[in-house]
């Protein structure tokens, strides 16, 4: 497949955090929190990127053949779920859901400095699949491979549930990914990960060579909805649980309250930190470790603004940091 956009940049240390963000109804655009320790975030004030595109009225539901008119803010653009990865000239590739359901595809668009941002396209990946929607796309860089993995979650056919799905009451969805080299060809849609249930939020993490961590997220609600890890010795899968737990089950090693989603993690010093967004209620949640199997919650070492929303961190330079502070400054005219 071929589609656009992109350029460089120098590259960069990494002696600073940005968290990308979003606050409902994810209408307004994206938003930034930074740190300095990977912990305690602030924000920065402002949109860093608004929507334009997404919404265009009524869809074929693939399932029906019904038209339909989007549910959630079907008059307006939306921008949910960004997500950014810094390619090896330090470039910042930014993937996110244009939309509740009617996409088959994710928006893209690149900055040198994560404050001016490339023309917003829509990368139509599951245009030939059968599903309504892409949903939380995260993008991950392999610096072996030197490719770009993007992992995102499509509802099923409701035909084709499995018991373990109709545990919930909610749609159900699987992970399906694609890569690409430079965000113009990118290779065709397969199915990623299938735990026998509604999975959503897949979220990639690379420890070492052969040695990768996929966070996912329990979708059947009510009763499930937390999140478990599973392993590889490969970005492309296969993946499998730390228990071997049988396929259409839940795996014993789960983290998160009850209505946790959007992992994103970072690793801050010898840990790795894992942050969720607890939506029901609204908290933001995390988790120290070391191995990805055990987890300690860290509720007292976390500050996290009560309006943020299913993002990622990417470390940056401090110069980076310092630009985009300055740049709010001037636009909201404070010192």
């Amino acid at each position: 497949m071929f589609f656009g956009v992109c350029a460089a940049m120098t590259s960069m240390a990494e002696d600073a955090y940005i968290f990308t963000s979003f606050s409902e109804p994810s209408t307004d655009g994206m938003r930034y929190l930074y740190s300095y320790d990977g912990l305690s975030w602030d924000t920065i004030p402002g949109v860093w990127m608004a929507p334009e595109i997404g919404n265009e009225g009524c869809y074929v539901d693939a399932f029906t053949g019904e038209s339909v008119m989007p549910t959630f803010a079907p008059e307006e653009r939306v921008l949910r779920d960004p997500s950014i990865a810094i390619g090896p000239d330090g470039t910042f590739h930014l993937v996110w859901t244009t939309q509740w359901f009617g996409s088959r595809g994710f928006g893209y668009a690149c900055s040198k400095d994560l404050i001016h941002w490339s023309r917003q396209v829509e990368i139509p990946v599951m245009r030939e699949k059968a599903t309504n929607n892409v949903w939380a796309p995260e993008v991950f860089y392999d610096d072996e491979l030197k490719e770009f993995f993007i992992i995102w979650s499509s509802m099923i056919d409701p035909r084709e549930r499995t018991e373990a799905d109709n545990q919930g009451t909610n749609n159900a969805h699987r992970m399906w990914y694609t890569t690409t080299k430079d965000f113009k060809r990118f290779a065709e849609a397969k199915p990623y990960y299938d735990p026998g249930f509604n999975s959503i939020d897949g979220f990639l993490v690379k420890r070492a060579a052969k040695d990768y961590v996929l966070i996912v997220k329990d979708n059947r609600k009510p009763g499930f909805s937390n999140l478990f890890c599973v392993f590889s010795d490969s970005p492309h899968g296969p993946f499998h649980t730390a228990d071997n737990a049988p396929k259409g089950t839940t795996p014993s090693v789960t983290f998160g309250r009850t209505y946790s989603e959007g992992p994103a993690c970072v690793k801050v010093g010898k840990e790795w930190i894992i942050y969720f967004d607890q939506y029901h209620p609204q908290e933001y949640g995390a988790v120290s470790t070391t191995d990805f199997r055990t987890f300690t919650p860290i509720p007292e070492r976390i500050k996290v603004p009560e309006t943020h929303k299913h993002g990622t961190v990417v470390k940056v330079s401090r110069d980076i940091l310092d630009n985009i502070l300055k740049t709010a400054r001037e636009r909201t005219g404070k010192k």
